[in-house]
């Protein structure tokens, strides 16, 4: 699941990047600006990055860290 949060959250950031540098947001141009799709898509993205940070207050970030 950790794995999963992580994906998700990059794929949340760099949709913001885009939209922050070219204005663009992939998420509704793929899916409508509207639509239930993307609204999904947009709350599965959230759920990821809430689990990212109970992730990091549960100290998983060091249980994972490979030397």
């Amino acid at each position: 699941m950790s794995i999963v949060a992580i994906i998700l959250m990059v794929i949340g950031a760099l949709n913001w990047g885009l939209v922050g540098i070219f204005r663009y947001n992939l998420v509704t141009a793929i899916f409508g600006t509207a639509s239930i799709a993307a609204a999904i898509i947009y709350a599965v993205i959230a759920l990821g990055g809430i689990w990212g940070i109970v992730m990091l207050f549960r100290g998983d970030h060091r249980r994972h860290h490979h030397a």
